[in-house]
């Protein structure tokens, strides 16, 4: 008799409602239609339930469910044996975990929904695994006995002999402003452990808020917080969910130093991050993450930093011969190439003078620059810049105090701007919110086959806006921004709460987006890799943040990146295989060789 393949069935809760469908899927099924109860569901039952042990992987439930509520799935063989918890029946299985080594720090990739804050929940102590067997669950003997010959097995005798304590920053910072309440500078000094705090406030530019409230502060400001409250209290395991977050390129770079801080030879650092640059600058290995969102995940072994990355670009595991991903992720960035005279007079060129603002003790000064259509801009500067204050002036909603005479006037645009916070007033659905803001760009093919496709809106479409997650709220943002009929798109961060697969997938939607409608779009963005990714031209910002700063004019991406990161006295080198920036480890070989060329960023 041939081999069972393992097969698992997972019901979305929030789709499924018995009570507003016909029961498709029961009345479907072929095993039910023999008289086994493969599919139970009355229209009382608050969800449908499925056999897994029953059900034969034919599929026709999936298609038959009118709600999208139901996925059945075929593992790899012997999956089955390697299932670390499953949470309940029909519902997220994770495969494996991820293997931390003292003195060392273990990276986590993958996209949202994969099982990264489970492995953290288990590997914390907040999560008994439970083996897959959630209505018998083992005891610790049974569980040093399934991971024994493993490395986890030390790890997990440590954890129950020693009583390892962890400490970890959380993923959602929402939570900690309404949790916690209290003046920054007192929590800092209760929390204070290690007795780090005055070099923390240092390294993390926390001295400027410590008189003020936890609840008064803006989101990297709440980060930065969080890593210090984390990084000063003694533990022995150290776990940091998205760190970079509404940081900047350098406060990303000194969380980073911090967190390496932590390493000692008996102590675990652990660390999920998005943003692929910052996670090759922290880690010492990787773990990457594949599955399907929300069904399964499955951890890969450890890899070289270089090489965990490139495996979750390619999308393919060569130590298990699998590919989780159709395509792979490349970088691919070519310098805008001179353009012939034909094709310059077809670009319609816009000009802006020379104009400054000055909003409390804060001073702006915007050098006079020009930009065509079909082209993106990024902005590149520390938080407190004024790079939102700029997007502001150019969508009319500041007027300068003062405009340099010249002959460029600010011209009138329409525009259509995605702000940095995406704070959500409607109680709709998405799709009415769609259909009140954007119908027409709804209905078009074009716009759904180039937008809402690869953002994947669809999905979303029967959600409350109020009940989106970070990311799926950022992803409707997007969509309404780039749908909205403008002049110029005006995108602050697109990159917050996304995946790294999102990521790519977002700048090549608003690359492509760009191109087609021969618009111009003004990205601020700070995940390096998305930055690169984008940009056509740079404006680079000078200055001291929230004092005095200066947006110089747009430049070519290789002169603007020197620019910026010789200011940051760092230096970026491409990776051979899929064109990625890697930041070089500071005083490296590399970094030397760069420097004293003067090229901090390279392009070929």
């Amino acid at each position: 008799m041939p081999e069972r393949l393992a097969r698992i069935a997972v019901l979305n809760p929030d789709r499924c409602k018995p009570n507003k469908c016909r029961q498709e899927c029961k009345r479907n099924c072929p095993v039910v239609k023999t008289g086994k109860q493969c599919i139970e569901v009355s229209s009382f039952s608050k969800i449908a339930s499925i056999s897994e042990e029953l059900c034969i992987g034919c599929g026709i439930c999936v298609k038959k469910c009118p709600f999208d509520a139901i996925d059945i799935i075929n593992l790899p063989r012997d999956m089955d044996k390697d299932t670390t918890h499953r949470y309940g029946p029909n519902t997220f299985k994770l495969h494996r975990l991820p293997v931390p080594r003292p003195g060392q720090v273990l990276g986590l990739v993958g996209t949202n929904g994969i099982g990264k804050s489970t492995a953290l929940k288990v590997l914390s102590g907040k999560l008994k695994p439970n083996l897959g067997r959630f209505d018998n669950p083992p005891s610790w003997q049974d569980i040093l006995a399934y991971f024994r010959g493993n490395e986890l097995q030390n790890y997990f005798t440590r954890m129950v002999q020693e009583s390892l304590k962890a400490k970890c920053k959380p993923q959602y910072l929402d939570d900690i402003s309404k949790r916690v309440i209290g003046n920054v500078g007192q929590l800092l000094e209760q929390k204070d452990e290690r007795k780090v705090k005055d070099e923390l406030c240092c390294d993390l530019e926390l001295n400027q808020v410590t008189d003020r409230n936890v609840g008064d502060l803006s989101g990297g400001e709440l980060q930065r917080f969080a890593i210090a409250v984390a990084a000063m209290q003694s533990a022995d395991i150290y776990m940091f969910d998205e760190p970079s977050s509404f940081l900047d390129v350098k406060q990303r770079l000194k969380a980073a130093q911090v967190i390496r801080s932590l390493l000692r030879p008996n102590s675990y650092v652990i660390v999920v991050e998005h943003d692929l640059s910052v996670l090759d600058y922290l880690s010492d290995f990787i773990c990457c993450l594949y599955g399907k969102p929300g069904a399964y995940g499955v951890v890969t072994l450890p890899f070289s930093v270089r090489e965990g990355i490139n495996i979750f670009l390619a999308g393919f595991v060569p130590t298990e011969n699998l590919r989780f991903r159709d395509e792979s992720l490349t970088f691919k960035v070519a310098e805008t190439p001179e353009e012939s005279a034909e094709e310059i007079q077809s670009y319609a060129r816009y000009k802006y003078p020379t104009m400054s603002k000055t909003q409390g003790n804060f001073k702006l000064r915007i050098m006079e620059g020009e930009f065509t259509d079909s082209q993106i801009v990024v902005m590149l500067g520390e938080n407190g810049t004024g790079k939102t204050t700029f997007i502001r002036m150019l969508a009319g909603l500041l007027k300068p105090d003062e405009v340099e005479t010249s002959d460029a006037e600010i011209p009138e645009f329409n525009v259509s701007y995605k702000p940095q916070e995406i704070s959500p007033k409607s109680t709709s659905s998405v799709r009415d919110l769609l259909h009140q803001r954007i119908r027409a760009s709804c209905m078009h093919p074009q716009f759904v086959s180039d937008v809402m496709k690869p953002l994947q809106i669809e999905q979303l479409m029967d959600q409350q806006v109020k009940n989106l997650s970070g990311g799926e709220r950022q992803r409707v943002a997007l969509c309404l921004c780039l749908g909205k009929p403008a002049d110029i798109y005006l995108i602050d961060e697109p990159s917050a709460y996304l995946d790294s697969e999102q990521r790519i997938v977002a700048s090549k939607v608003i690359k492509r987006f760009i191109l087609h409608a021969k618009k111009t779009a003004f990205v601020v963005e700070h995940d390096f890799i998305m930055a690169t990714y984008l940009a056509d031209r740079v404006i680079v910002y000078e200055g001291r943040p929230s004092i005095d700063c200066t947006a110089n004019a747009p430049q070519s991406l290789l002169t603007g990146m020197n620019l910026f990161l010789s200011q940051l006295d760092i230096t970026f080198r491409r990776d051979p295989t899929n064109f990625r920036p890697r930041i070089n480890k500071l005083e490296s070989t590399k970094d030397k060789e760069q420097k004293a060329a003067g090229t901090f960023y390279y392009l070929n």
